[in-house]
């Protein structure tokens, strides 16, 4: 995934305080619509959520008892946790003027934030079989056929709207990790595979010192940030 040529740079906005889902959405559905009509750059948003679920296009038998609300989301993937102490970075970037290939996007995306970890000293992996950003775990229990054993610190889930993403990232700073028990995230149940943070791998880092990695390296990736 190369920088498009000739184009504004991308908007770069971090959204103070806990935004609720349907508000991002809007906010999402809005911005792309705007980019695809030629009337609004490019945008990354940064937002932190309150408490909740989203289940993707590929959830089924969902839990009806969780802690809070679950939202349906237009994203591919299965049930996943958003709350306090996760980045999540909605990118809505022009496919069409960058490469119009789902699955490149996906691995930019992977390659984003594998990038940003190492400015932590955090090495975050790809998995061909699991999409998101996997650490390895040699501390923990292997699996029941010596697999070893690997935590999701960042899950991905993206839409594409006329080649216009929507959706994307959610990078695990310092969540409530007891809130992804009460679900299969992105439907992984294997006794070996769990979820991690940057706090549980023993990193203290605030979100500010977070999104000045992300928007570095985004920019390496993607392109050049303008703040909103």
């Amino acid at each position: 995934m190369l920088p498009a040529s000739g184009t504004p740079p991308v908007e770069w906005r971090v959204v103070p305080g806990f935004m609720p889902y349907e508000a991002a959405v809007a906010a999402m559905r809005t911005r792309a619509e705007a980019i695809a009509a030629g009337t609004a750059r490019e945008a990354v948003f940064l937002v932190e959520h309150p408490p909740l679920y989203t289940a993707g296009t590929s959830a089924d038998d969902l839990p009806g008892d969780l802690p809070f609300p679950l939202y349906r989301s237009g994203r591919g993937g299965q049930i996943t946790y958003h709350g306090p102490g996760q980045r999540i970075c909605y990118a809505m970037l022009d496919l069409n003027r960058r490469a119009p290939d789902l699955r490149g996007f996906v691995a930019a995306l992977e390659t984003w934030i594998i990038a940003t970890l190492a400015h932590f000293d955090v090495r975050g992996e790809r998995r061909e079989e699991r999409v998101g950003v996997w650490v390895a775990r040699p501390d923990k229990r292997p699996g029941p056929n010596g697999e070893p054993a690997e935590d999701k610190i960042a899950a991905i889930g993206v839409r594409v709207r006329r080649w216009i993403s929507l959706h994307g990232v959610a990078l695990n700073v310092d969540p409530e990790l007891a809130h992804f028990a009460k679900i299969a995230p992105c439907g992984v149940t294997a006794p070996h595979l769990g979820t991690t943070s940057l706090r549980d791998l023993g990193r203290e880092v605030t979100l500010r010192q977070v999104d000045l990695a992300l928007r570095s390296e985004f920019e390496t990736i993607f392109g050049a940030a303008q703040e909103a």
